[in-house]
């Protein structure tokens, strides 16, 4: 498990948070969240008062993480890239999380190490990390400036033969009554644009292989832009699907058979191919080392 409790004991009475503060080596800020967070207890109670005086035995959740042998395929002393396969999750959900990339992060570089953007657990690919809070500042700055460049390769159902841009803004649905989609296309929504090169038809499948570049950084945008142009992502369980087909998936009733006649196969086949961004005066571009054509001809032999 990644959050496990540990029992630790108060000699002197203190302040909870100066306490946290020298014992666990964190901000007076990161163990003021701890104490909001009910991540202290005593005789099986939490502690929510933050200016609370403790003394004897605590139970303190912490982030202890574990590995599964994933190891970075691109490292310096302030950052890391790891190339994540489908499947596993970026961040921890909740406290029973057994395993994220964070886990591989802080095994990487220890506990003040963070991940600096998500993909999707089913997207395979690129994902950068930092190793210190000063790295982690400068990088995720980078993103919210629009200094770092993405691009991914996407399996689309149906044949696209020329580029396409797509411009076409997002909003979050805030109205899960009808449809259960994250994001939808609304004019009222913040702007999105991206590029869509196509670089292969498989005529077998109806599909095509395609980059997605991304201009703008939405929740879910190459996934709802190629749906709004009519070619959702092959495997995509929620956009390009019936609102009932992405119930079943979302409510967790859909088996892997059911989702591959469905959809078209058992995982989105969205991959982050390459990321561009500069640290200290540097520019780095670092390409996946992920066969993503291999999982294209998973299906296109399961049609033979």
């Amino acid at each position: 498990m990644a959050f496990v409790f540990k029992r630790f004991f108060v000699e002197k009475e203190i302040k909870l948070f100066l306490y946290l503060m020298k014992n666990l080596g964190i901000t007076q800020g990161q163990a003021q969240k701890m104490i909001d967070t009910k991540k202290i207890y005593q005789n099986g109670l939490p502690i929510t008062d933050k200016k609370a005086t403790v003394k004897g035995e605590l139970d303190i959740l912490i982030f202890e993480p574990s590995t599964k042998g994933l190891k970075p395929i691109f490292k310096t002393k302030d950052f890391a890239i790891f190339d994540k396969p489908s499947g596993v999750i970026v961040h921890p959900r909740n406290r029973k999380t057994s395993y994220s990339i964070l886990d591989e992060a802080r095994k990487c570089f220890g506990k003040d190490a963070n991940v600096i953007h998500r993909i999707d657990m089913e997207t395979s690919g690129l994902l950068l990390v930092s190793a210190n809070k000063k790295a982690e500042k400068y990088l995720k700055q980078s993103f919210e400036d629009k200094r770092v460049k993405k691009g991914y390769l996407a399996l689309t159902k149906g044949k696209i033969s020329n580029n396409l841009f797509i411009d076409a803004p997002i909003k979050k649905n805030r109205d899960f009554s009808k449809i259960r989609l994250k994001v939808l296309i609304d004019p009222k929504g913040k702007p999105a644009q991206t590029i869509i090169k196509p670089i292969r038809y498989y005529p077998s499948i109806n599909a095509t292989l395609v980059e997605a570049i991304p201009l703008t950084g939405r929740q879910h945008q190459i996934r709802a832009h190629l749906f709004h142009v009519k070619h959702p992502i092959v495997g995509d369980p929620i956009y390009g699907v019936s609102t009932e087909i992405a119930i079943r998936y979302l409510d967790r009733l859909m088996d892997e058979r059911e989702r591959i006649e469905t959809t078209g196969h058992k995982r989105l086949m969205l991959h982050a191919k390459w990321l561009e961004f500069d640290f200290m005066e540097t520019v780095y571009k670092i390409y996946s080392k992920i066969d993503f054509e291999k999982e294209i001809n998973k299906i296109i032999n399961r049609h033979r």
